[in-house]
C-alpha cells in the first residue's frame, strides 16, 4: 500500500511568526482562515484546492456586545424552559399573564436576533 494514499488526515505544518508578521498575514487573509489563505497563496495554480469553512468576521462589536447584554439581562431561557415544562405536563394555564410573558419573551428573542444579525453584518440594523 502506498503510504501517501493510506494517510487519512493531512499532516500539519508549523510556522513561527513575529506578532508583526502574523498581523500582516491576518490582514492579507481578509477574513479567510490563515490555513486557507496560505494554501491559496502556495497553490495559486489550483493544484491543491480544498473546501474550507470561512470565518465570518464580526462587523460591529458594539452591536454584538448589546445583543449579548440583552441575553444576559433577560431570563428568557429560564422562562421559556419553565413554560415548556408546564406545557408538556399539561399544567400550563393560558391566562392574560401567560400571554403577556409569551409576548415579552418573543419580543426579547426578536430584539436579540436583530442585534446579532446586525453585529454579524448580515442585514442592516433597524433604526434604534
Amino acid at each position: 500500500m502506498n503510504p501517501e494514499t493510506s494517510i487519512k488526515t493531512p499532516k500539519p505544518i508549523s510556522l513561527r511568526l513575529t506578532k508583526k508578521e502574523r498581523a500582516a498575514l491576518e490582514r492579507a487573509a481578509q477574513g479567510m482562515t490563515l490555513s486557507a489563505y496560505i494554501r491559496a497563496c502556495i497553490f495559486a495554480d489550483g493544484e491543491a484546492k480544498r473546501k474550507t469553512k470561512t470565518r465570518m468576521p464580526v462587523k460591529d462589536h458594539e452591536a454584538l456586545a448589546r445583543a449579548l447584554g440583552l441575553l444576559g439581562q433577560s431570563r428568557i431561557a429560564n422562562n421559556l424552559n419553565q413554560l415548556a415544562r408546564h406545557a408538556n405536563s399539561g399544567s400550563l394555564a393560558v391566562d392574560e399573564t401567560t400571554v403577556e410573558k409569551l409576548e415579552e419573551s418573543y419580543a426579547h428573542v426578536i430584539a436579540l436576533r436583530d442585534q446579532l444579525v446586525a453585529a454579524l453584518g448580515l442585514l442592516e440594523e433597524k433604526a434604534r
